[in-house]
Order: structure tokens, then sequence, then C-alpha cells
């Protein structure tokens, strides 16, 4: 992966980015077939596994000693509490290798609920959820999506939470709840009326820490995706779900603007490791038309495929600039939904169209 510097960013947005593409050159793509074998799917021997795990132990010393662990962690966690333009343009970079979050402890949705519970979370409710979530000792999910009502429009949200004593009642039903299967606990976002607070509090969004294994949490199954038979994305009925009111993350009422500090800046991340795959394809692309011979000659003289590169270049340039153009404007305060959502409507159009030519040409 090639990565220069860029004159019109800070120095420090420079030397994050030309750290963490050493270490994904120089560590990860020479090692990125046997990596994964840690998980021990059945397609690697017993020592591809043991390699695995040791040259991801090495990687994710080599992160830390750099700086770049959790970059969406303050240093009292354990991260490298960078700014968000340093972990947008980060993750750029990052995403040009498979899996390479995970290298850099910052893996979805475990790392935006650390964000939550960051900012959200009382000091119990750190040492009992956060601390084993950043240590790798738990595993997380998020629950605010149901099938009537777009997770892009959470306030329409019908999953209720019943204040009865000192406890809270949930019940609802809730769509493609990230790490639905591997999770500890979720954070659900519900619909909750508070009888003692302010009436314009009423009736709006609270997010509440719903441990797994809390009885009437139902997991129905992992939602098909992409052609996958299963996933990891659950559709979850809560029935009666009793957890204590000790377990709402900030006020009665705070769930709308803790969603939007979250999803708000992962729309930027998520769109941002677009972009990063998207240069893969394109490299990849420009490998195969500038080595592969058809028809009396290589590929990269044949107009078509010229068409393939300019088209793709295009679209890549097109999503990034309009991604970093948002981040930028979440960065200093500007309202950004309307960037937002035309990200989230472009940069996975775009990707799709660079990947089928990527495709296409190999």
């Amino acid at each position: 992966m090639n990565v220069k510097p860029i004159p019109t960013i800070s120095e420090s947005i420079n030397e994050i980015r030309s750290k963490t593409a050493a270490i994904v050159n120089e560590d990860i793509l020479p090692n990125e077939k046997i990596l994964w074998a840690w998980r021990g799917d059945g397609r690697y021997t017993e020592d591809d596994v043991k390699e695995a795990k040791r040259l991801r132990k090495r990687i994710q010393e080599r992160v830390r000693e750099e700086g770049l662990w959790a970059p969406h962690l303050p240093k009292e966690y354990g991260g490298s509490e960078m700014g968000f333009l340093e972990h947008a343009y980060m993750n750029e970079v990052l995403a040009y290798v498979q899996g390479g979050a995970s290298l850099f402890g910052v893996v979805a949705p475990n790392s935006g609920n650390q964000t939550i519970l960051v900012k959200y979370g009382t000091e119990e409710q750190k040492k009992k959820w956060l601390i084993p979530l950043i240590e790798g000792k738990m595993q997380s999910g998020f629950s605010m999506t149901e099938p009537d009502s777009a997770g892009s429009d959470p306030r329409s949200i019908k999953t209720t939470a019943r204040r009865d004593g000192d406890e809270w009642v949930i019940n609802g039903h809730k769509w493609f709840t990230s790490n639905g299967k591997a999770a500890d606990f979720f954070i659900v976002m519900c619909r909750t009326e508070d009888p003692d607070g302010p009436a314009e509090r009423n009736g709006k969004m609270t997010q509440i820490i719903v441990p797994k294994e809390t009885p009437g949490v139902n997991i129905v199954r992992g939602v098909p995706i992409w052609s996958q038979s299963d996933s990891d994305h659950c559709e979850i009925i809560y029935d009666d779900v009793r957890v204590p009111v000790t377990n709402q993350l900030g006020q009665t009422g705070s769930g709308h603007a803790a969603a939007q500090d979250r999803l708000g800046a992962g729309r930027i991340f998520h769109c941002m490791n677009s972009v990063g795959q998207m240069w893969r394809a394109f490299d990849l692309m420009v490998e195969r038309i500038t080595t592969r011979e058809v028809h009396g000659g290589l590929l990269e003289t044949k107009q078509f495929m010229q068409g393939f590169i300019a088209d793709s270049y295009i679209d890549i340039q097109a999503a990034r600039l309009m991604t970093i153009h948002t981040a930028e404007k979440i960065e200093s305060g500007e309202d950004a939904r309307t960037d937002i959502s035309a990200i989230k409507v472009f940069v996975p159009s775009a990707y799709m169209r660079v990947v089928d030519r990527a495709i296409q040409v190999w």
C-alpha cells in the first residue's frame, strides 16, 4: 500500500497514516493468509492456529508501541485518544487489509459501545461493563433497529421500557442487533417514560444495558445478509425483560443523543473503511491489467479496461472527499445530518461499482 503525505492536512494525521501503513505493509499484508487461522474453522492445522495467534499478539504489541491502539478510547482506558479526523484518516489506511481493525483494538460494535460507556456510563457501569469489554473478557451488541422502525429513524422505535420500582421492564422486537450471538450484554434503545421527569422528556429514548442471559431475552435467529444463511446480526424479542434501573445509561430521555454520538461518527468510520477497501480493489485491478495479456496485448491497452480504471478512480475520490467533508463538519461542530445521509447512500454504491469492476477484470 502506497501512502504519501498529504500537504493540506496536519502533520499529526500524516504521521498516523504513515505509521499505520508501515504496519499494514510490513506485518499484516505478508501474513494475511495465515492471520485468520486463529479462528480454527477447519481449514488450518493446529500449527497454523498457533502461528496466527503468535503473529496477532506481535502485531498488536507493535500497534501499542506506535501509539495507535484503540484510537477511540481515552488514554486512561488504554487507548490512544485520537482526534476525530485522525481516527477517520487512519481507518482509510487500516481498512486496506482484511480485519485490520481487530489488530488495532477498534472492532464494531464493541468500539461504539465503549464510546457510549465512556461518555454516559457511571463509574460502577464502567467497572462492570466497560473495563471487561476493553480487556476482551466480554463482548457486546447494539440493539436499536426494529422490523417496522428503520435504524435511520430512531424516534420511531416502539420497544418500551416501563419503570416498575427499581427495575426497567423491557418489551419489544429488535432486528439486526449487531454481534447478537457472541455478546455478553446488549445496549438496547427503548422508548421510556419518566413519571418524575419534565413533561417534555416523557416518551423519549433511553439506552439500557441488558445482560444476554436475562430472562425474557429471546434470540430468534441470525438475520441472513449477503447470501449468508446465517449471521451475527440477530433478531431479538424482549419479553418482560427486567433489569435494574442502575443499568440505564445517562439520564432518562438521553438515548437519542447517545445514539447520534455513536452512529454519526460510525458512519464516517464505516465509509472510510469502504474507501480503504476500494483502494485495495483498485490496486488489484491495476495489477491485473498491467500483467494480463489477451488478444495480442496487455489489458491496459484496451480502452474498455482504461474506462474501468478511470471510473473507479472517480468513484473512490468522490466517496473519499464526500466523507472527509462530512467528517470536517462534525469535527467543527456543524450540523452534518444531511451529509451523513448522503455518504450512507453514495459510498456503498461506489464501493459496489469499484469491487464489481475489479471482479470483472480478474
